[in-house]
């Protein structure tokens, strides 16, 4: 079984203090046979003010020099996870023409600016109510990116539930969610299985018989590690739950194009 870990994120997210060089070595030490780095580009900050570019330049001088170092035992791709492209589709599409940038994760991480554009994690959930609400702000602005041209998988499309404590459940979604990723599917583009570093997998089991059932064949798997202790957490559970749902295929992606993985 071909094992990759496509979410993952080094020193060049504000969140994360790895070289990639000890990231690639976590995914030779876990067995991954290929990485993809997905440093964070948001086109809001964590407090909702406008982003408009990426620096480029150490993201692709890091990425160089790190696929040199591996370039046996690991297939080390260069990506980018765009968060909130619906916002200016102009600047994003802009952010992910580089020529070297292999792939590109499409995420929304704020509420939208009419809510305030704060990052989830800030976002207080005291009860049920305020996660739906959340929830309703979510999907609405998930809606808008699954049909901008601006990325290839749609990532961690449950997001906000890993900050919320509160019962909740994402049935009454379904039919939101289910139109999502249609829309992702009629466009050629994919959905990701986020492991959460291994804390979320079980809970794709119904996105992903949605997915299906949506004609979606393009699925990756990203462990959203951090830190190199992170990295391929949970990626093999997750392969086993795609193929317990039927699917055959997970994906990895070369200069955008997706390439099938039998599973």
């Amino acid at each position: 079984m071909y094992c990759s870990d496509y979410h993952t994120h080094s020193q060049l997210s504000p969140d994360s203090s790895a070289p990639l060089e000890q990231m690639a070595q976590a995914a030779v030490e876990a067995g991954l046979d290929e990485l993809c780095v997905t440093d964070h580009c948001d086109l809001l900050t964590l407090q909702g003010e406008p982003v408009e570019r990426y620096d480029w330049p150490p993201a692709v001088a890091q990425y160089q020099a790190a696929a040199a170092q591996f370039s046996s035992g690991l297939t080390l791709k260069l990506g980018l996870e765009l968060g909130m492209g619906h916002l200016n589709p102009a600047a994003a599409q802009t952010i992910v023409g580089q020529p070297e940038l292999d792939f590109v994760l499409g995420s929304v991480h704020n509420q939208s600016p009419e809510k305030g554009g704060v990052d989830f994690y800030y976002v207080p959930y005291p009860d049920s109510a305020a996660c739906y609400a959340a929830l309703d702000d979510y999907f609405a602005s998930m809606a808008i990116l699954a049909a901008t041209p601006c990325y290839d998988v749609l990532a961690h499309i449950i997001y906000p539930l890993r900050y919320m404590e509160a019962p909740v459940s994402l049935e009454g979604y379904y039919d939101r969610i289910r139109a999502i990723l249609r829309t992702a599917v009629e466009n050629g583009r994919g959905m990701e299985v986020n492991t959460y570093r291994g804390r979320t997998v079980a809970e794709w089991k119904p996105i992903l018989e949605l997915y299906r059932d949506c004609g979606g064949e393009i699925l990756t798997v990203g462990s959203d590690a951090h830190i190199p202790g992170g990295v391929g957490k949970g990626i093999r559970e997750a392969m086993e739950l795609i193929a317990g749902c039927s699917f055959r295929y997970v994906c990895t992606y070369d200069k955008r194009k997706p390439v099938f993985h039998k599973l």
